[in-house]
């Protein structure tokens, strides 16, 4: 007689929402994100208004790139020393004080600061918004190791991880859809100091969201204590090391680095499509509905076989539709390309995600992480550098077009050499 027939386990796409502190997790990140891209939208804006000048746009991710790079590998060593809870509850306090700063400084008492120093004012205003992009750079770079390796330990077991991963990209994504609509809408309706306003108030909302989440001890260390130096270098040697995991990491860093557009969007909304702030931030959104969606449909029908090779053509379609939109003179064919590039990179963001989890131990999570962030974090800022000073080298479509030919090689080269990665049928062990 035949045993009687084990009924499969039903896929439940909601499973890691069914857990209190990981919904609260997500809400805090939601609101955390949606006032950052708030932020992006508004400063960029009032930079390129005050200066009319493609390279100030990219110096704004250099002064939030140059101090999160310098201090991450520090960060991860520290996320992985000190209980994570412990380090994101500091950083959220000085990006909510630099959102406040921000709206601060639209006020009159802001403004009278600088108003009695004639011919050096401007420039001295613009400076101060690059200060305080400065340190809330530095605010992120600790930020972002330690709400990596934090996340994993709200979890009770590993199956539960790649539905975790999934659902933190796509509320990830539909902050990014929904922080630059309301930054363009809030600023053109109500002006800057209004949008700042609303970016400090989420960022404070965020902060006392985090603070109700439960601390958690940190994971037991295998092998012996390691020095600082040790300690920071093991990161980057755990991912040289992995031939997949780096090479998933490299053709990210190397399609946002060249790839990316956003930072020039406010030239393309004003001086190619002809639209205001609020054009701007239906532009900045359009990217996040792609890969919001993209992200709903994996969270239900998540990547089985051959993801390797379809990462591999999800990035070469993000440069395809790259070099679209820098040829686009039609305001709906623009949101649609950019709106393809998030589709494609939502695949790329959600499998890298998940390999990094899968792959890294929990007592190494902050440091693996930090290099993460070197490579992707701060790539979409030395990446907005980039398309700025090539602009201003090359002319705004001229860069664009050339970014999205570098993806395309760099896709190229990634195949040919990266022979685990282009077999990888999930993003499992």
């Amino acid at each position: 007689m035949l045993p009687p027939a084990v009924a499969p386990v039903a896929h439940d796409p909601y499973a890691a929402l069914r857990l209190p502190e990981f919904r609260r997790l997500v809400s805090a990140r939601v609101l955390y994100i949606i006032a950052s891209q708030i932020q992006g939208v508004v400063v960029g804006w009032q930079i390129y208004e005050l200066t009319n000048n493609p390279l100030a746009l990219g110096l704004i991710g250099l002064a939030e790139a140059i101090p999160s790079i310098t201090v991450s590998l520090y960060a991860g060593h520290v996320a992985d020393s000190v209980p994570r809870k412990r380090i994101i509850i500091p950083a959220m306090v000085v990006l909510f004080l630099c959102s406040l700063s921000l709206f601060l400084l639209t006020k009159p008492a802001g403004m009278a600061l600088f108003a009695n120093r004639e011919v050096l004012a401007l420039p001295l205003y613009v400076a101060m918004l690059y200060v305080v992009l400065f340190v809330s750079g530095i605010a992120r770079g600790f930020m972002g190791p330690a709400l990596f390796s934090f996340m994993p330990q709200l979890l009770p077991n590993r199956s539960l991880l790649s539905n975790a991963v999934t659902w933190n990209s796509t509320s990830w994504q539909a902050s990014a859809v929904l922080g630059p609509a309301i930054g363009g809408l809030l600023f053109a309706q109500q002006g800057k100091g209004f949008a700042y306003g609303v970016d400090a108030t989420l960022m404070f909302v965020s902060l006392l969201l985090f603070l109700s989440i439960a601390g958690r001890p940190l994971p037991e260390r295998e092998g012996q204590q390691l020095s600082l130096s040790e300690s920071v270098l093991s990161g980057v040697r755990f991912i040289f090391n992995n031939q997949i995991v780096l090479a998933a990491l490299s053709l990210d860093l190397f399609a946002v680095l060249f790839g990316g557009a956003v930072a020039l969007l406010p030239i393309f909304a004003k001086d190619i499509l002809h639209t205001g702030p609020d054009g701007l931030g239906y532009l900045r959104a359009a990217p996040a509905v792609g890969s919001v969606l993209m992200a709903v449909w994996l969270t239900y029908s998540p990547l089985r076989q051959r993801a390797g090779r379809k990462l591999l053509w999800a990035v070469a379609g993000f440069g395809l539709a790259t070099i679209g939109f820098a040829l686009s003179k039609s305001f709906a064919l623009s949101l649609f390309l950019l709106f393809l590039t998030g589709v494609f990179d939502s695949v790329s963001v959600i499998v890298r995600s998940t390999l990094i989890h899968t792959y890294t131990p929990e007592y190494m999570k902050g440091r693996v992480s930090a290099v993460n962030n070197i490579f992707i974090g701060s790539s979409n800022e030395i990446g907005g550098f980039e398309s700025g000073a090539a602009a201003k080298l090359m002319g705004t479509v001229t860069s664009v077009v050339f970014g999205g030919l570098m993806t395309l090689v760099v896709v190229g080269i990634t195949a040919l050499k990266a022979d685990k990665l282009r077999e990888l049928e999930t993003g499992t062990k």
